[in-house]
C-alpha cells in the first residue's frame, strides 16, 4: 500500500505553499498524484517540482540560453 501526503502536508515538507502544490498537481507535474473528489493526495516518496520561473528549471528543461548583445 502506498503512503500519501495531503497538500498541506506535502506544502510543508516541500516549504511552498498549499496552493502552490495544487497548481503543481492540476499541471501533472507530481508523479503519482491522485485526485479524490476534490482531495488531492501525494505519495510520500513524490519529489518536488522545478519551479519553472528559475534558472535551474529553465536549464533542465534545455531552454536556457546565453544572452549576448552583438
Amino acid at each position: 500500500m502506498l503512503d500519501y501526503l495531503t497538500v498541506k502536508e506535502a506544502g510543508e515538507k516541500w516549504n511552498i505553499s498549499g496552493r502552490m502544490v495544487t497548481v503543481y498537481c492540476n499541471n501533472g507535474k507530481i508523479k503519482g498524484a491522485v485526485k479524490k473528489g476534490n482531495l488531492w493526495l501525494i505519495p510520500v516518496d513524490a519529489e518536488k517540482p522545478l519551479d519553472g520561473r528559475t534558472i535551474a528549471a529553465r536549464k533542465a528543461r534545455g531552454e536556457h540560453e546565453q544572452k549576448t548583445d552583438v
